[in-house]
């Protein structure tokens, strides 16, 4: 390196080959490349080998059986019949008392015919795409429920994917990749909401879109600057050129917001998170100033084009809404005194008001609201569904039998997780390990928001949208235990049986609990051992 430049040099061009020359100089450029960005692990198909079975186990996992239990579970009383109405009228409308009755004993035939639908518009508190989301598969199999939660549980598997590619990137490991797909697999949380018609599993698909494209454009940007340090050329600071991947990140995030408005946290951590990245790539290679050089250079652009982006995506999302007049609050402005803004745009931002007021001023008693403070240690998880059954029929000839969707986490996976966090926060702190801060940015963004709203009426499933940070971290630290390469044998064997030992153990766990994450009928007493707390009652 040829040291530190000035602001006014370091904004125009910086030099990465070293002024002297030899063995010693180039040792230190090729050092500078290598940190910048690491070797990819083995690639083709030993890079796809293991995510893809992973990602078969899980798609077994949420597809097998998915129309069970036939019934209208938890907030699918909600956002399923929203689809239909989108379908029917491209905006929700109130539906009738007994639509639910109607919609199961039709089984999904005919569905438009069965007058679901009042002539009032219903007041919505969520933005339309993940309604659409669930509409696509009822267009294609019905208003049944596997119809209404196909279209949730095809994300939940790709997610299985995604999370297994890019903890593979973030680590340089295809084995560690592929262990946190399969913690992801038999998580129990993703698993349960990736088989329900709601609207969370959609919008921790987008996020997880959204941090995937993140680190792809971290990786090229520096890949790019590490080949002009081997040729010895020079990088011009203006934005590191042109960068799609944190572009399409944006629009991930744009999609995110438009499933649920938790998701602005995410734009808010994500843009803090990739122009943190430049400014350690302004100070790995030398720029005086890399803050007030990423503030001048990138931050401004960046935040100005993240929200074109959002705006216009999210308003794109409500064009059934604009192209209607039938939607809730959509001639309020026509009632009001004139304005140079838009009717509509006055008449939705009036509708966004009262729904806010709805979201700020939930504080209604809930048998399964829980405390955000209490969601890593999965102490409250919500019942999507019961039945029992107390007389003897084929499927239950005990004649005292229990059927159950409870959204609970893989324990094994949350309570090894939570000291994984620690871990990383250590890692993060101590060794500046980056990876870790972006995994535990992406578990905050989650997490810590809902903080705020200790008297809210919240449940523990919201979890869903930060679990594949969850399983990166825990993947990462098991890939400590396990040790590096160079480490003793003696040393690799016992940290891989440890790692094993936990990952099997979520396994099994996963195995035992799986009945009462899919509703499946049984015994009572059996449906009794797996409530290991009595809170999960």
């Amino acid at each position: 390196m040829t040291g530190r430049r000035t602001y006014d040099d370091a904004v125009s061009a910086v030099t990465l080959q070293p002024a002297a020359s030899g063995p010693e100089s180039s040792d230190g450029v090729a050092r500078l490349a290598e940190r910048l960005y690491p070797a990819m692990p083995a690639g083709g198909w030993r890079g796809w080998l293991g995510p893809l079975i992973v990602t078969a186990i899980a798609a077994v996992l949420r597809i097998w059986n998915l129309g069970q239990p036939h019934a209208i579970a938890f907030d699918e009383t909600y956002y399923p019949k929203d689809g239909l109405s989108f379908l029917q009228f491209g905006v929700e409308r109130a539906f009738v008392d007994k639509a639910n009755d109607l919609i199961l004993a039709s089984n999904g035939s005919n569905w438009r015919t069965l007058g679901l639908f009042k002539d009032d518009p219903s007041f919505v508190v969520h933005p339309p795409l993940g309604k659409w989301t669930i509409a696509i598969g009822e267009a294609l199999f019905g208003a049944t429920p596997f119809g209404w939660r196909i279209a949730v549980a095809v994300l939940g598997v790709i997610a299985v994917l995604l999370t297994a590619r890019i903890t593979r990137r973030l680590t340089r490991s295809n084995l560690i990749g592929t262990i946190a797909g399969l913690l992801l697999a038999v998580e129990g949380m993703h698993l349960v909401l990736s088989r329900t018609g709601l609207l969370d599993l959609t919008l921790g698909f987008w996020v997880l879109v959204a941090f995937g494209c993140l680190v792809l454009d971290r990786d090229r940007t520096h890949q790019r600057v590490a080949q002009r340090a081997r040729d010895g050329a020079e990088v011009t600071l203006r934005g590191f050129g042109g960068r799609p991947w944190r572009w399409a990140a944006a629009f991930a995030l744009a999609f995110a917001c438009s499933v649920k408005w938790s998701g602005l946290w995410f734009v808010l951590a994500f843009t803090l998170l990739t122009l943190i990245w430049d400014v350690g790539l302004r100070r790995s290679i030398g720029v005086t100033r890399p803050w007030l050089t990423t503030a001048l250079r990138d931050a401004i652009p960046t935040g100005l084009g993240m929200l074109v982006i959002l705006v216009t995506v999210y308003l794109t999302s409500w064009t059934g809404w604009f192209l209607s007049d039938l939607g809730y609050a959509r001639d309020w402005a026509q009632t009001q005194d004139p304005s140079i803004v838009p009717d509509a745009l006055r008449s939705l931002w009036h509708y966004h008001a009262e729904a806010w007021r709805f979201h700020v001023g939930l504080n209604s008693a809930h048998s399964y609201a829980s405390n955000p403070l209490s969601w890593p240690l999965q102490t409250r998880p919500t019942s999507f569904y019961w039945n029992s059954v107390k007389e003897v029929t084929p499927e239950c000839p005990s004649g005292n039998c229990a059927a159950e969707v409870l959204a609970l986490g893989n324990p094994i996976i949350w309570w090894a997780g939570l000291v994984a966090m620690v871990h990383q926060l250590w890692r993060w702190i101590a060794r500046r390990d980056w990876r870790s801060g972006a995994v535990l940015c992406g578990i905050a963004a989650g997490w810590l928001p809902w903080m705020m709203y200790l008297n809210r009426t919240i449940f523990t499933f919201y979890t869903v949208v930060y679990v594949p940070f969850l399983v990166m971290a825990l993947a990462m630290s098991l890939g400590t235990l396990i040790g590096p390469k160079e480490a003793s044998e003696s040393r690799r064997q016992w940290g891989a049986f440890a790692a094993g030992a936990i990952i099997v153990a979520a396994v099994l766990v996963a195995w035992w609990m799986y009945p009462i994450w899919t509703g499946e009928l049984l015994p009572y007493d059996s449906w009794r051992l797996r409530m290991w707390m009595p809170t999960w009652i």
